[in-house]
């Protein structure tokens, strides 16, 4: 593990061109992570990386401008799978509680727009998908990287979830996420102090 500091590290595209990402909201780099290369890992306490991804209303949500309201921003490995549809409806069928608690949620993956709106209609999903189609987001938050199923290895979303503050600091993350119990483990956390 490397201490960024205020180092400069190539950032993925966000917008559709290349930036520069100054390291000074991250205090660690994780430098032993499956494909080589320096990937931030947010953690609790720290600011979460802005970032605006299309949502599958064709809106731009930056997640800056939610500044004020609790997000719940969940990664998810694809739509229309057993066990991100459990995840999604499980959200939706709580979705109540998280209104009460004033939270935005945002489920994102690599999926584009067409399948996200296809995936939320189907499952009647009261809450934004963000396509992150080419990773960058999700290479933000250290959540992409080498998975492996039935022996095959692959590049994908680790199941994360980030519940992020009104102030937009990292409140609590969860790693590995449990699709059938990720809806009531997110509202204890908005719940707690």
């Amino acid at each position: 593990m490397a201490l960024a500091g205020t180092a400069l590290l190539d950032a993925p595209p966000l917008v559709g061109q290349r930036e520069r990402l100054a390291v000074t909201d991250l205090t660690h780099v994780d430098d032993t992570d499956c494909a080589g290369s320096l990937l931030p890992v947010v953690r609790e306490g720290e600011p979460a990386p802005d970032f605006e991804l299309t949502s599958d209303a064709g809106e731009t949500v930056k997640l800056s401008e939610l500044r004020g309201k609790p997000v719940v921003l969940y990664f998810y490995p694809k739509d229309d799978t057993p066990g991100c549809t459990t995840q999604a409806c499980g959200i939706r069928d709580a979705y109540g509680e998280f209104e009460r608690a004033g939270a935005v949620v945002l489920g994102v993956s690599p999926d584009n727009e067409r399948s996200h709106v296809n995936f939320r209609q189907k499952y009647e999903l009261p809450f934004a998908l963000l396509a992150d189609t080419e990773h960058e987001v999700a290479d933000r938050y250290g959540v992409w990287g080498e998975k492996k199923f039935r022996g095959k290895k692959y590049m994908g979303v680790s199941r994360s979830t980030f519940v992020i503050d009104e102030s937009g600091r990292v409140k609590k993350v969860f790693e590995k996420v449990t699709p059938a119990t990720h809806a009531d483990d997110v509202l204890a956390a908005l719940a707690s102090d």
